[in-house]
């Protein structure tokens, strides 16, 4: 009777004397979660150090540095050495200068504006227009198209044939390789030989670099159904610097009337707008 008194007396004592579990006095709290704001603290804070960087062409200590962004020296040092570890920094005789890995990040950079510039143009003159705008140039001995804008119901050609390697048979290459020297037009199609590619199409070399010898630089080089059936085209030559360049245009066969009077206005409006078009020349 005795042992079964005790425990009901414990059972019913109040709460205040009951006695509590190590776990139940302290409950475990979910582990710290690592949040971003650090992660985006130390980028913002190396991002200003590549700035203060960039602002001195002639380098600058940890010191000067970490005075001008506002950090600690201790932390303005391992920031720049992880900055220099990946290349985005460079250190000479103790001074800080940009590395090669954010040089690059600039020189894409500005490809990429200069390309949305000429992006921008190609949208332009389409939308005036009304017809596929084309842009390219020649580099590395290649015909590089660089842009092409068209719309649905008026779509730019179709390369069924790599365009670097029939550039005899259609209005760019044959703009591209008109602004050549002799030799590099020569190299040229030695590594591309002219052949048919439509009926149309100049398959004899003599002849072909005859017809390139009557071209005048600065009217527009017609070509009709020389690369693709149905189609005709206008190239109109730019020379900025050394960089041969090409502005073209593209319409149905059907509409050939149209070709020569709007490669006119395609080539006025182009004048009032060279400048864009020499910056990315350099693409």
């Amino acid at each position: 009777m005795a042992t079964v008194g005790t425990a009901s007396a414990d059972s019913t004592a109040p709460p205040a004397q009951r006695r509590t579990s190590p776990a139940e006095a302290h409950p475990r709290l979910p582990p710290a979660q690592p949040t971003s704001t650090t992660l985006i603290g130390s980028v913002q804070r190396a991002m200003r150090l590549l700035e203060a960087v960039a602002g001195r062409p002639y380098g600058a200590t940890a010191k000067q540095l970490a005075r001008e962004v506002g950090l600690a020296l201790p932390t303005a040092y391992h920031l720049l050495r992880t900055l220099t570890h990946e290349g985005y920094l460079r250190r000479e005789k103790g001074l800080f200068f940009l590395g090669e890995a954010a040089e690059l990040l600039s020189a894409r950079a500005a490809q990429q504006k200069r390309r949305s510039m000429v992006d921008d143009a190609l949208a332009q003159w389409r939308d005036s227009i009304g017809v596929p705008v084309y842009y390219a140039v020649y580099r590395e001995g290649e015909i590089d198209v660089l842009g092409v804008a068209d719309i649905p119901g008026n779509p730019a050609v179709e390369e069924w044939a790599d365009f670097r390697e029939t550039g005899h048979a259609h209005a760019i290459g044959q703009c591209l390789l008109s602004q050549l020297d002799d030799e590099a037009r020569r190299d040229h199609l030695d590594r591309y030989p002219v052949r048919a590619i439509t009926p149309y199409t100049v398959h004899d070399e003599r002849v072909f670099l005859r017809r390139l010898e009557r071209l005048q630089r600065t009217e527009p080089v017609i070509e009709r159904q020389e690369y693709a059936l149905g189609t005709v085209c206008a190239a109109i030559p730019l020379t900025v610097g050394s960089t041969a360049a090409t502005m073209a245009i593209s319409l149905p066969s059907c509409e050939a009337d149209r070709l020569l009077p709007v490669a006119r206005r395609l080539q006025d409006e182009i004048g009032r707008m060279l400048g864009t078009l020499a910056l990315s020349i350099s693409i």
